[in-house]
């Protein structure tokens, strides 16, 4: 059976500033503490060991993965971690060369002994690997290897190996654009309608829909704070000052009201000539990818650094498309789910193996189509739009500076979701029937890039404007 992805798989609650090098490697550290313990008591560790390779070792410091290991395997969760205190955490940690494995029992732990990252070393699977070993008191070891495959998907070892959540027999069986197409026809649903019809096979359709107001509630929050904050810098040695509350308060005059029905009537008292719509557009990616970068809690939207397209052009629906109603939301994000299912079914979602057409690319994408079926669009104009966004990212390479989700990333989210909404303007107002190029066509042509793209402009810092501004190695 092909693997299944629900809407939850695609957009999850996590800590930023990396699905793949932060919110991966925490799952994975969880996973293998499970395992571990299902293996031996947890108590008879007297010594763990992680080895971090090829983009995980290169980008890491950056992304935060040291971090997100030693808080994976600390026993804290990124959905429920307060994030307030993780430097606290972290600082214990290094401080007292102590780890508490899952929250009860006490370990040596020396950072740059016990967490290595293997620069020149890339595991053979795929680019974000990880080892973990346990050393236990009994001169028992037990070590497992773990993929971070992008999205926050992980995998352990090198065989195909889902679980009985992502084996379900679904009812309308979807591996590309075409077979969602033929669905939509033979049923008459639109895109929206047929992906909650497979979410039932999780769970009742009030819980998915229970599920989807907490994905918002989420987006919406890490917008909102990215706007609330109006000084300070970034993470790190850019120095990268923050950007997105200073333009929202040149633009209202206020800091962002408390409720959202509230802030959207704010936002409309000035007009939606283009202009002013753009600066708003830009301003709500911003904001959600400067929460991102500082480690803030977002949603992977379908991964961190490309976590701020679909909330911004989400809200520029609710605010100047008259959308501010929650049936819509839901079969925005329905819709958009689907797309990101399709294309890491038919390429990757990782920027490690596919630069950031696989983050940006798919996230703009991905917002198109639900902006298209929001908007009246045929399920035909939904996955001709998905097709127009990516074909205008095709070859996007991923070259943070520093190893930072910050430059050229955060700017980025603002140009992925201008991108959305025009490739939404240009379906709604085309005949897909016309249309050259198919969103399968794209997924194909996308995955092709990334196999024949340089591995110096994978997620590595390597190449690009990574190698391009001035930071100098003491600074790293």
């Amino acid at each position: 059976m092909e693997e299944s992805i629900s809407v939850l798989d695609i957009f999850k609650v996590g800590i930023g500033p990396s699905s793949s090098h932060t919110l991966g490697p925490w799952r994975a550290a969880q996973t293998f503490l499970k395992n571990a313990q299902a293996y031996q008591p947890l108590e008879k560790v007297v010594e763990i060991r992680v080895d971090l390779y090829g983009s995980l070792a290169k980008t890491g410091k950056g992304h935060g993965t040291d971090l997100a290991v030693m808080l994976g395997l600390s026993g804290y969760d990124p959905v429920t971690i307060d994030t307030s205190r993780i430097d606290e955490i972290m600082d214990g940690i290094r401080i007292n060369e102590r780890l508490l494995l899952n929250a009860s029992h006490p370990i040596p732990f020396l950072q740059s002994h016990h967490l290595v990252f293997h620069y020149g070393e890339t595991l053979p699977y795929h680019p974000n690997g990880m080892r973990f070993s346990v050393q236990l008191n009994n001169d028992v070891s037990f070590s497992e290897t773990w993929y971070s495959i992008g999205g926050g998907f992980i995998k352990r070892g090198e065989e195909i190996d889902f679980s009985d959540e992502r084996r379900k027999s679904l009812p309308y069986a979807i591996e590309s654009g075409s077979d969602l197409l033929n669905h939509c026809k033979n049923t008459g649903l639109p895109i929206s309608g047929i992906v909650l019809e497979n979410e039932k096979a999780w769970r009742t359709e009030q819980q998915t829909l229970d599920a989807l107001r907490v994905i918002w509630q989420t987006m919406w929050e890490s917008m909102h704070r990215g706007c609330s904050t109006t000084e300070g810098y970034l993470p790190g040695v850019l120095k990268v000052k923050r950007r997105a509350g200073i333009l929202h308060n040149r633009l209202l005059s206020a800091l962002p009201p408390q409720s959202l029905s509230q802030w959207i009537e704010k936002i409309r008292e000035g007009g939606s000539d283009f202009r002013y719509t753009l600066d708003w557009l830009s301003c709500f990616a911003l904001a959600v990818n400067e929460e991102n970068a500082s480690f803030g809690r977002i949603v992977t939207a379908p991964t961190n650094g490309a976590a701020g397209v679909i909330p911004a052009v989400l809200m520029y629906y609710m605010v100047f498309c008259n959308g501010n109603r929650e049936d819509h939301l839901f079969r925005f994000l329905l819709t958009a789910a689907e797309i990101g299912s399709i294309f890491k079914k038919g390429a990757t979602l990782s920027a490690a193996m596919g630069g950031c057409q696989a983050e940006i690319g798919v996230s703009s994408a991905m917002a198109a189509a639900g902006l298209t079926e929001v908007m009246g669009g045929t399920p035909e104009q939904c996955l001709m739009a998905a097709e127009i966004a990516m074909e205008h990212h095709l070859g996007l390479t991923c070259d943070p500076v520093a190893g930072l989700v910050q430059i050229p990333c955060i700017e980025r989210n603002a140009m992925g979701a201008v991108k959305a909404v025009t490739a939404a303007q240009l379906a709604l107002q085309g005949d897909p029937r016309a249309a050259r190029v198919s969103l399968d066509d794209a997924v194909r042509t996308m995955w092709q890039t990334a196999l024949d793209m340089s591995e110096k402009y994978k997620e590595t810092s390597e190449g690009g404007l990574a190698i391009n501004i001035p930071v100098t190695l003491s600074e790293c």
